[in-house]
């Protein structure tokens, strides 16, 4: 180990930057976040290191380094870019005991600045010992979705609780596990959701309660339950906070059409269940799910419902939420991308744009009940997008109802099928020929209907996967194009 860790405390200490260009700057703003009393010399400076200057966020010497400059800091950086200047000032620090960063430049240095990834007051430092700066940066980004923001709110409210918890929890074993409670129970979910006087509670009803507890046993399970967009397939699609849901899970209830590749980022010993419902299954099956969540959570697990696209979208997830709400089950809702909005990005369609469509609509027809519902008059009339879910069984119909009610036979549709994963395809019609695509190119669910003059333009901006299969009507490829 070349170099040794050390976190250095700034506050109101003298930082000495020799430099005044763009390297600098970086290294000015960096410092400046720690408090320091900041001193740069350098003939000249970029705009807005002047404009600091001016603010009196840092003293400017407007001139070249001096050894005298480094008298009485606690850290001098050299970003100058000249070596003959870069030396001199590694030679004055070294000389009076300072430590001394020269950019880029590890034999003159007696300090390096690691990557750094800030939850402060949680902090964490990676350095390769500047051999490899892009590995480092590399690793900070890989820790940076790992980690929820919430970590440092989390980290204050532990050290706010620290005497209380101390004074009340005399046993360290016991002291340990209660804080593995609170770093990783109810109380981190309420920090994370921004209910600070409600985890304020709980803790000190723990608290009380393991205070007065004979036995040296843990606290009480408490499980949650977060409702969970998979997105539409592509893992790259996941939010950070999928993410780290996924690797905290204890169980992980996921429907059917959920990716494997999104399934391989749940945490490797995570239970996962399989909780697809299939034709005529509906009401039991949805049944099932909701004791599931309830069971699990009842016994301390923290349970992920994974649900394709986003939770709330076309989806059950609200019925879920009102039965762990019934269920005294406390819970978070994670949003994901939903279909309309992946499968035509990744078909090249926007879903609105200036010249063909000024509105969109999202419509669901997976049941003979949702399409009598439907409001066709409304959904034929104007030059909006239309994007229809689970629409493939009931193309004959959807397509039937808009024309019945005046909608043009000419129209543009795009059928994606399993958007934005590696098998997607594209078939494109128009309203009145896009029952005989379908079937010719068999497109089978998952698959979304998009309605409209922008599914034109899947023929010139697609970009992923292989070219839209089908025709468009002549007249609606020009006028897209």
């Amino acid at each position: 180990m070349r170099y040794f860790p050390l976190f250095l405390d700034l506050r109101g200490r003298l930082v000495v930057v020799v430099g005044g260009g763009t390297v600098a700057e970086r290294k000015v703003e960096l410092l400046a976040a720690s408090g320091a009393r900041l001193l740069v010399v350098a003939p000249r400076l970029t705009a807005a290191l002047a404009a600091a200057a001016r603010r009196g966020r840092l003293e400017h010497r407007a001139r070249r380094f001096e050894a005298a400059d480094v008298d009485g800091a606690r850290l001098v950086v050299a970003a100058t870019g000249d070596p003959g200047v870069n030396r001199a000032v590694a030679g004055a620090a070294e000389a009076q005991g300072v430590v001394v960063n020269v950019v880029d430049d590890v034999e003159l240095s007696s300090g390096i600045v690691p990557a750094i990834v800030d939850r402060s007051p949680l902090l964490i430092a990676v350095s390769t010992a500047g051999t490899a700066p892009a590995l480092a940066r590399r690793v900070r980004a890989q820790i940076e979705a790992a980690l929820d923001e919430s970590l440092g709110r989390v980290a204050t409210f532990a050290a706010a609780w620290r005497t209380r918890i101390k004074a009340a929890l005399t046993d360290l074993d016991r002291r340990r596990r209660f804080y593995d409670w609170l770093l990783e129970g109810p109380a981190a979910e309420l920090i994370r959701q921004a209910r600070l006087p409600v985890a304020e509670r709980v803790v000190a009803a723990e608290l009380e309660r393991q205070r007065g507890a004979v036995a040296a046993r843990p606290p009480r399970g408490s499980g949650s339950v977060a409702l969970v967009g998979a997105g539409p397939g592509d893992p790259g699609l996941l939010t950070l906070a999928a993410l780290r849901a996924l690797q905290g899970a204890d169980v992980v209830l996921h429907d059917r059409l959920v990716s494997g590749a999104v399934l391989a980022l749940a945490r490797r010993d995570a239970q996962l269940v399989e909780v697809g419902k299939s034709a005529g299954g509906h009401r039991v099956a949805q049944r099932r799910i909701n004791e599931l969540m309830v069971l699990h959570a009842r016994a301390g697990r923290r349970v992920v419902r994974l649900k394709g696209g986003d939770p709330l979208v076309f989806a059950r997830g609200g019925e879920e939420l009102e039965h762990l709400r019934r269920a005294g089950i406390s819970f978070e809702v994670v949003p994901g991308i939903t279909a309309a909005l992946a499968c035509a990005a990744y078909a090249g369609i926007p879903l609105t744009h200036r010249d063909h469509s000024g509105s969109l609509r999202l419509v669901t027809a997976h049941c003979r009940e949702s399409i009598d519902a439907t409001d066709w008059q409304s959904l034929a009339a104007g030059r909006e997008t239309l994007a229809v879910y689970m629409g493939v069984a009931a193309l004959p119909q959807l397509c039937a109802a808009l024309l019945r009610h005046g909608r043009s036979a000419a129209t543009p549709v795009a059928l994606v099928e399993n958007g934005s994963r590696p098998e997607q395809r594209v078939v494109v019609g128009s309203l009145g020929d896009i029952e005989a695509q379908a079937a010719r190119h068999a497109v089978r669910s998952p698959a979304l209907l998009i309605i409209g003059e922008v599914a034109a333009l899947a023929r010139t901006l697609h970009w992923f996967g292989e070219a839209p299969a089908g025709a468009f009507p002549q007249g609606a490829s020009r006028s897209a194009a």
